[in-house]
């Protein structure tokens, strides 16, 4: 499993989402209770419009957004605007 690096994430808007590359099969670290986290910041996203950082990993290195999320799926979350991204590629959900 790859670990996470202590760099500085690159924050990104959440509409480049859609042109950023994931490569599949990649296994980074995540944080203990992502899943119970990616639920909670969903009732969150819904009942308060509340946001949250995304800290994830692309193609090209460790990234964050602050944003919505709408769903929460098996493999995927719906960001605000119908931005999707792969729950496999999520290192970690901050509460801001």
């Amino acid at each position: 499993m790859q670990e996470i690096i202590n760099v500085k994430p690159q924050i990104v808007q959440k509409e480049v989402i859609p042109q950023l590359k994931f490569q599949r099969g990649v296994k980074i670290k995540q944080q203990d209770g992502l899943m119970e986290s990616l639920m909670e910041a969903t009732k969150l996203g819904n009942l308060h419009h509340g946001k949250v950082a995304i800290i994830f990993e692309d193609d090209e290195g460790i990234k964050q957004v602050e944003t919505t999320i709408w769903a929460t799926g098996l493999k995927y979350i719906c960001l605000k605007g119908g931005m999707w991204l792969p729950i496999g590629s999520i290192h970690r959900i901050v509460f801001i």
